[in-house]
């Protein structure tokens, strides 16, 4: 588990791919790394990796990373090269200040960053998420104004949702600028997304209560108070 409060920017220092998957080594993270095993988990632009190998003292610090081809097709991992940035955070400890929100760091998919505007010292950003698939269903029911989600890693406030354009809206204020990465990628770069898994089991709560139907199965409860409301009043 993680709080979406990012540590550290780390450095992409050397990427291996092949059929099976990619190898990551993020160098220049010797601060994260005073108390990592190999097997921790370390959220990388907010997705939950597994240590495989690291060195806290050659090169800045450094950790290895081995990413599946369901990572590579959820996230914008796979895109990265060397000397990118990658936001860092470590898994959350049982004794520390709880700061963000409750982060699996397991992405659901990308959005794409459209809009940068500036608002005082602070940004406003504007992302676009991609029509959705069989694969891939939308993100958009869980986005709401005001809730949490998680961009690259770190936990963020929406200031505004349009629906019918597949859009939300969050503003960055200086601090948050100088520690992730975000205030720095281009207008059109992809970015990991992951919304608040409290709307999923709510969700999942309500369609299993309406009978597993979703839509159909609400729509039936409906008709069902209805019937029974025009029984009462002896109109049908």
């Amino acid at each position: 588990m993680f709080t979406g409060l990012i540590e550290h920017l780390g450095n992409v220092s050397s990427i291996y791919q092949d059929d099976t998957g990619c190898t990551l080594v993020i160098s220049d993270s010797a601060s994260i790394l005073d108390d990592c095993h190999v097997g921790d988990s370390i959220a990388v632009n907010g997705a939950c990796l597994t240590v495989t190998e690291f060195d806290a003292q050659k090169d800045g610090g450094w950790f290895k990373v081995w990413l599946a081809n369901e990572t590579l097709q959820r996230t914008d991992l796979g895109e990265r090269t060397v000397g990118d940035q990658v936001n860092l955070e470590r898994a959350m400890g049982a004794h520390v200040r709880f700061g963000g929100h409750f982060v699996q760091a397991h992405v659901d998919g990308t959005a794409t960053l459209i809009e940068r505007s500036d608002d005082g010292d602070s940004q406003r950003l504007t992302f676009e998420l991609p029509e959705p698939t069989a694969t891939l269903p939308s993100l958009l029911p869980y986005i709401i104004p005001k809730g949490y989600v998680t961009i690259d890693g770190a936990s963020l406030t929406i200031t505004g949702v349009d629906d019918a354009k597949r859009r939300f809206s969050i503003m960055l204020i200086q601090h948050t600028q100088e520690k992730i990465t975000l205030s720095k990628k281009p207008i059109g770069a992809k970015v990991n997304i992951e919304v608040d898994m409290v709307g999923k089991y709510v969700e999942k709560s309500v369609v299993a209560a309406l009978g597993g139907g979703g839509t159909e199965g609400l729509r039936s409860l409906i008709e069902k108070v209805v019937a029974d409301v025009l029984v009462k009043k002896g109109i049908a």
